[in-house]
């Protein structure tokens, strides 16, 4: 089998797992569900979160059992490959009924990222690119992205109330200058649905502080398929995950760094 093989292999197989857990999750949340919540009154999770990742998780075990794996349910698996599994991004937005959330699967290996694929049920829109496969949406190739300004683009990021405090704001500076310098902001509540509208157009740029690898990793490989950018930026020991078409990341990654 040709690596060029493996990779569609692969991402077909992303594919069904991200539509299938989605389908599983919309089923679930008509029928009723039980959640818990974890670090906040907006960080919750559902029995649908958990048997979404149980589902995926047995499927690369039995279709992968040579691949590492992290889900953001607690799952984990070491291997030469990793899979980062979200199985229900925007579970606040979801238990609320709010339509913004979907299911998602990265891959990435030593060399970086692989691929991802988003699944958004209420759209009925699966997003897959990675590593020698352009970006589609529902079979159908993305635009590529080229470069636009900041200042003429959207932003897609993230305020957490609890810094947006006169004593607390200092700590994400950096975060509100890259934000001024956009056109508008959108916060939508989904990571993997965020970066997906980037890699294909919709939002010009994301920007979050601390993002968590099952939230980056599906989504990034999109945009990167996309012609896109993606970048880590450090400032004052913080961690800043940048993605766009290339300008508008430079833009970005000089107003982080200059707060």
């Amino acid at each position: 089998m040709t690596v060029v093989d493996a990779r569609t292999e692969d991402l077909e197989l992303a594919a069904g797992l991200v539509r299938e857990a989605g389908r599983l999750a919309a089923r679930m949340l008509a029928e009723g569900l039980e959640t818990r919540h974890k670090t906040s009154i907006s960080d919750v999770v559902s029995d649908a979160d958990q048997a979404c990742e149980k589902l995926i998780t047995e499927r690369l075990a039995e279709q992968r059992p040579d691949d590492g794996l992290v889900g953001e349910e607690g799952a984990r698996r070491p291997g030469h490959r990793t899979w980062y599994i979200d199985p229900v991004d925007g579970t606040y937005n979801f238990l609320s009924k709010l339509a913004i959330w979907c299911s998602a699967v990265g891959l990435t290996d030593d060399d970086g990222l692989v691929l991802g694929a988003v699944y958004h049920p209420v759209a009925d829109e699966l997003w897959v690119g990675g590593r020698g496969h352009p970006t589609t949406c529902n079979g159908v190739p993305v635009e590529l992205l080229t470069d636009v300004s900041l200042a003429k683009v959207s932003i897609g990021s993230y305020l957490p109330p609890h810094r947006l405090t006169a004593d607390r704001i200092d700590g994400i500076r950096p975060l509100l200058n890259a934000i001024s310098a956009a056109a508008t902001v959108r916060v939508i509540g989904s990571g993997s649905i965020e970066l997906a509208s980037v890699a294909g157009g919709r939002i010009g740029a994301s920007l979050h502080a601390g993002t968590l690898p099952w939230d980056w990793v599906p989504g990034a490989a999109l945009v990167e398929a996309a012609g896109g950018a993606t970048e880590k930026v450090t400032v004052a020991g913080r961690d800043y995950f940048v993605a766009g078409n290339r300008q508008a990341v430079q833009e970005i990654r000089a107003a982080l760094l200059s707060a």
